[in-house]
């Protein structure tokens, strides 16, 4: 006899599911909310919205446009799996294997990535803004670049940070990153962090020959060598406006 709380939450489950995710094998459904062990199940479409799948064994399994926003994947097993189109928004993916899935266009933002595994896996078109922990090996330089200015645009600065260090961390003469990591320190009014930022993008940029870059890198010195009186509170300090004026400049660093 089936415990009541385990039947409320298949019930939860199955109401859940969207008039598009009709093709969910129900008894594969039930067997992973009961189990957590669905090997190679036909879970397509399948509505698993803030499910616990802690250490869940997912291998194999079929995903495609599965809903697994803010589920807990802590630790589970998603290796071969096919999550192409599955929406991972805020999931938490903390440990879990994807090793040999693919995941072609699908979005993992705001998601946990902490120590995730991805070898082999086919992440084209995958959606990773505002994930935390994203693996060096799975994004381009640039693309942590780009995702860093998407989150100082929108005052996300310490997020921000955490991408351009991984920008610099995988591309290390990245002067770009250097100057905008720079420009998120300031803007969280760590003036030391901005100025040695600032210098070492105006040494690679003068290096590269970028004469753009290094304008812009100077101008920026300039600005932090400039003793300003007034108290600084947030949202007031001086450096904002040109901040915001430059804030083009920095989309020039990207090669694409």
């Amino acid at each position: 006899m089936k415990s009541p709380i385990l039947a409320t939450i298949i019930f939860v489950a199955a109401i859940g599911v969207s008039s598009t995710a009709q093709a969910a094998n129900s008894e594969h459904l039930r067997q992973l909310l009961a189990t957590k062990e669905c090997q190679n199940c036909d879970l397509t479409g399948a509505g698993l919205v803030l499910a616990d799948l802690s250490g869940a064994n997912l291998s194999g399994a079929n995903l495609t446009g599965a809903n697994l926003s803010r589920a807990n994947l802590t630790g589970a097993d998603l290796r071969g799996a096919n999550l192409s189109g599955a929406g991972l928004f805020g999931a938490n993916l903390t440990e879990a294997k994807f090793n040999g899935a693919n995941l072609a266009g699908a979005d993992l933002r705001n998601t946990y990535l902490g120590n995730a595994e991805f070898t082999k896996a086919y992440l084209q078109g995958v959606n990773f803004q505002g994930a935390i922990g994203i693996p060096l090996q799975v994004a381009t330089p640039e693309e942590f670049y780009a995702w860093g200015i998407a989150e100082g645009q929108k005052g996300n600065h310490q997020q921000a940070i955490s991408y351009f260090n991984q920008a610099i961390a995988a591309k290390p003469e990245y002067a770009g990153a250097y100057l905008a990591r720079g420009i998120a320190k300031y803007q969280l009014f760590d003036r030391q962090g901005a100025f040695a930022d600032a210098q070492i993008a105006d040494k690679l940029f003068t290096t590269q020959q970028n004469g753009t870059g290094t304008q812009t890198a100077q101008a920026f010195i300039k600005e932090l060598q400039t003793p300003y009186k007034e108290n600084v509170t947030t949202g007031k300090a001086s450096f904002f406006d040109f901040v915001s004026g430059i804030g083009s400049v920095l989309l020039q660093f990207l090669p694409f």
